[in-house]
């Protein structure tokens, strides 16, 4: 039977405590894009695991990305909806859908909604809200971060019966399968863990441990919260001002990777990635842009439209002994700049006013945040 949780959203209401959950985006860099599914099982191997090195350079070989979660992201608040319906609204996208659990369609336009149908959620709104204009399309993550928010809050209302990971595979697989984007699990596990973090993908289950299941990856924290004021002083999120091309750069990537030159080419991004981790692991910050460098140049060899609309920001940041990484899969929309020298990212703050508009952000050691979800649904008899 359903969960029936419009009376007791009712009396939270009444409360004006109704339970909300903030999802926070994530910046990617060197090795994102290989927690797609089909680059985590081209690339693996079955690795000797070495938990006591630091540098953990038994992994190099194998597939990761790094997450550096940031400020922005989604606010998803629960409300009272009409008893035996639920309901799915977007605030910045103007879009309402509704449906009577087990009356989901699996159409793009209801992915939302069918993770509601899936925890058999009933007599319930979501309404998702971005806690910042206009960060729409902007290579942060943004849909993958609403959906494994809908999962965490419709996962608490319902009891919790997914573990984490499993709700980062729910996520990833509904966005992808119902066609909303060519996702991997990076953004999914930045809302579930946060922080600067490296995460190394096993995509069949950590050998010698029970638990299996598509996103599964061991995580290391590379920077501490103590230390995050040394990168934030050295990056800044500029938006190109175009929209972004995500889907079509992604899947000429994954077309690639069926070839013998693509396959090399991607295969090399793995020590780069690896270096991209020492270089934050050990504040070498030259490291860290020789590494943006050299992920951006394999790319663009990959698909000459992952630098659409990012140009002109490469060449002012490269004159200012700084560098430029369309976010996401690039085409567009947010560039990451880097700069070893503080003041040279200064500089280029100078430059860039009042032609590119910069989408401000702080480092966060959580990837999302609940309130008032202490509400104890009941299905009925």
């Amino acid at each position: 039977m359903p969960i029936e949780l419009h009376d007791n959203l009712k009396a939270a209401q009444r409360e004006k405590a109704l339970p909300k959950l903030t999802a926070y985006n994530r910046i990617d860099g060197p090795g994102s894009s290989l927690d797609l599914s089909e680059f985590q099982e081209a690339f693996w191997r079955l690795p000797d695991i070495q938990e006591d090195d630091p540098a953990q350079k038994w992994s190099c070989d194998l597939p990761r990305t790094i997450g550096m979660t940031i400020d922005t992201g989604t606010e998803i608040s629960a409300h009272p909806f009409d008893p035996g319906f639920i309901c799915v609204k977007s605030v910045e996208y103007e879009t309402e859908v509704v449906a009577a659990p087990g009356e989901v369609t699996p159409v793009k336009e209801n992915w939302l909604l069918k993770i509601l149908e899936i925890f058999d959620l009933s007599g319930v709104k979501f309404i998702l809200r971005n806690l910042r204009e206009g960060t729409q399309s902007s290579g942060l993550g943004g849909s993958s971060t609403a959906t494994i928010g809908v999962c965490i809050l419709a996962n608490i209302l319902a009891g919790q019966p997914f573990s984490d990971v499993q709700l980062i595979s729910l996520a990833s697989r509904v966005e992808q399968g119902l066609g909303v984007s060519i996702t991997g699990t990076q953004e999914q596990s930045n809302v579930i863990f946060g922080g600067v973090t490296d995460y190394v993908w096993f995509p069949w289950g950590v050998p010698g441990d029970s638990g299996t299941g598509y996103g599964e990856s061991l995580r290391y924290e590379l920077i501490t919260p103590e230390d995050y004021g040394l990168l934030e002083e050295r990056m800044a999120i500029f938006h190109s001002g175009h929209p972004r091309l995500s889907s079509e750069v992604n899947q000429t990537w994954r077309n690639a990777l069926l070839t013998g030159p693509g396959y090399k080419l991607h295969s090399a991004k793995l020590k780069v990635a690896y270096e991209f981790r020492e270089g934050l692991r050990l504040q070498k910050w030259d490291h860290v842009l020789e590494s943006i460098d050299r992920y951006r140049r394999i790319r663009t060899k990959l698909c000459e439209g992952y630098m659409e609309n990012s140009r002109d920001l490469l060449e002012r940041a490269e004159s200012l002994y700084s560098t430029a990484f369309p976010l996401g899969a690039g085409g567009g929309g947010g560039v990451l700049l880097f700069s070893p020298e503080p003041g040279s990212l200064e500089e280029l703050r100078e430059d860039l006013k009042g032609i590119y508009r910069e989408i401000p952000f702080k480092l966060r050691s959580n990837g999302h945040e609940l309130s008032n979800v202490d509400l104890r649904p009941s299905a009925p008899d």
